[in-house]
């Protein structure tokens, strides 16, 4: 058997706090993303379901001239 010597690497911190900002600002970026795409549907079906109340209303027949 060999007698292997111990080899220590270092990181060079800066690399380390890049790496890590770039992880950040992608998930950021992901939580902002899925956020404004709930937020763009919410909106979209809080607009259907009015259309759909206007038609339910529309084709209602009111007979307010009977009392």
């Amino acid at each position: 058997m060999a007698a292997s010597g111990s080899q220590e690497f270092e990181l060079e911190d800066s690399f380390v706090e890049e790496e890590a900002a770039s992880f950040e600002g992608d998930t950021t970026a992901r939580q902002s993303t899925t956020k404004m795409s709930l937020t763009k549907r919410r909106l979209i079906d809080d607009m259907l379901e009015e259309k759909r109340l206007q038609r339910r209303l529309k084709d209602y027949d009111f007979d307010l001239d009977d009392e």
